[in-house]
């Protein structure tokens, strides 16, 4: 029971600092300058060329600066992004959440769909209600991310993680809807998302 106020108050907390930080004025000054980094490595243009870094564009403001304070704060552990987002201050955040949501949405790989992996996952993605936090067309809303044409190799990694309780979330619902999925439809999950049209 004390594990759960424990972290019943941790997510309270970040989310009182999410609030909190949206309701500052956001500072462009410098904006490019802070922003450099994380294009260097999502895209310029909103969508990462590196394996296992996610695309940025379009993304959710909400929910980036939610991953941008854990980051900055280390409740989510990465080396490149807790070292990239130490200094930011909240202003900094909240300027840099709003700059990725208004780069373009990543676009699907240009390689042929097989429309039956297609079909078999979207039928498991309806019946695990993903469409309804995610959105039917995966655009995410509020505080639940973009999914729609994630890198899929990103995809995988991430369904895997929360499945394993390796990623660390400010809600752990991820982890419940996961527990009784296996990892083949991890697969295909990851397949449909990174291919939607």
């Amino acid at each position: 029971m004390a594990r759960n106020a424990s972290a019943w108050a941790a997510r309270a907390g970040l989310v009182t600092t999410v609030v909190l930080i949206g309701l500052l004025p956001v500072r462009g000054a410098d904006l490019s300058e802070k922003l450099a980094p994380c294009l260097s490595c999502h895209g310029v243009e909103g969508q990462s060329q590196i394996e296992d870094v996610p695309s940025l564009g379009a993304q959710q403001p909400s929910y980036s600066l939610i991953q941008l304070v854990m980051f900055r704060e280390k409740i989510r552990v990465a080396d490149p992004m807790n070292e990239a987002a130490k200094d930011l201050t909240d202003g900094d955040l909240q300027s840099i959440a709003a700059a990725l949501a208004a780069l373009p949405a990543p676009k699907p790989p240009d390689d042929p769909v097989d429309q039956t992996r297609l079909e078999r996952a979207r039928a498991v993605t309806e019946q695990n209600h993903c469409d309804v936090c995610h959105r039917p067309d995966f655009s995410g809303q509020q505080t639940v991310p973009r999914l729609a044409d994630q890198r899929e190799d990103y995809l995988l990694k991430t369904l895997r993680e929360y499945k394993g309780g390796t990623r660390r979330a400010y809600e752990p619902i991820m982890l419940e809807v996961l527990q009784p999925i296996g990892d083949a439809q991890l697969v295909e999950f990851a397949y449909y998302l990174s291919h939607m049209r």
